[in-house]
């Protein structure tokens, strides 16, 4: 892998994603802060529980949103991660750190972008009577959900599913991708560049097609 790889992972919530990249323990890379603009984000204690370093900045603490978002990423930047992972945070990110970090952030969504982007995705897929839906991990660009896409699952909505249950499935196949996905990046099998670019090795198709995930076609 690229040698002393390092993440830094933002949450805003329950942290199930970061418990999932928590536990698959990849030797490709290491997890140098969790980062929370919530200080009851659940996935704080879970951080803690598992001795990583947490910076938590809680709204409440600061004059304006603007002095809470700059905090936070003034510790994001002083640490100078490979890659940033979007997990559940909720907030959207100012474009001067998007520029600054520009091909080394990624999210994932719960739709098959670019099909329902931004909030309550589940119900977007219910409503519009949606025959597939499923997850997206995406390189994060200015303009939210638009990324160029990194990998894709997908599922069949069921006569029977509602919004509830339509979301425990996609949370699924989310534990399952987005870990892999960040596996694979540092290990250097998925490539990263710019805003745009994202390149696969010949053997993270092959690994991606076993598991059920859809990769772009680029080039």
């Amino acid at each position: 892998m690229p040698e002393g790889f390092q993440i830094a992972v933002l949450i805003s919530g329950r942290g199930s994603n970061l418990e999932q990249i928590i536990q698959k323990n990849s030797d490709n890379y290491e997890i140098i802060g969790v980062f929370s603009n919530r200080s009851d984000a659940e996935g704080i204690g879970y951080a803690k529980r598992a001795g990583l370093k947490t910076f938590i900045f809680p709204r409440r603490n600061y004059s304006s949103g603007k002095d809470q978002k700059k905090a936070l990423y003034d510790q994001v930047n002083s640490l100078n991660p490979d890659l940033i992972i979007l997990a559940g945070y909720m907030q959207i990110l100012e474009g001067e750190f998007v520029r600054r970090h520009l091909g080394k952030i990624i999210n994932i969504h719960p739709s098959l972008l670019p099909a329902f982007p931004g909030l309550s995705p589940h119900r977007q897929a219910l409503e519009a009577g949606a025959r597939e839906h499923g997850c997206t991990v995406h390189l994060v660009t200015e303009e939210v959900d638009a990324g160029p896409i990194i990998a894709q699952v997908k599922l069949e909505v069921l006569a029977t599913d509602s919004e509830t249950t339509l979301a425990a499935r996609v949370l699924e196949l989310e534990h399952r991708v987005y870990p892999w996905c960040i596996d694979r990046i540092g290990a250097g099998e998925i490539l990263l560049s710019g805003a745009s670019a994202v390149a696969f090795s010949d053997s993270v198709r092959a690994e991606a097609a076993k598991c059920g995930f859809l990769l772009p076609e680029v080039g």
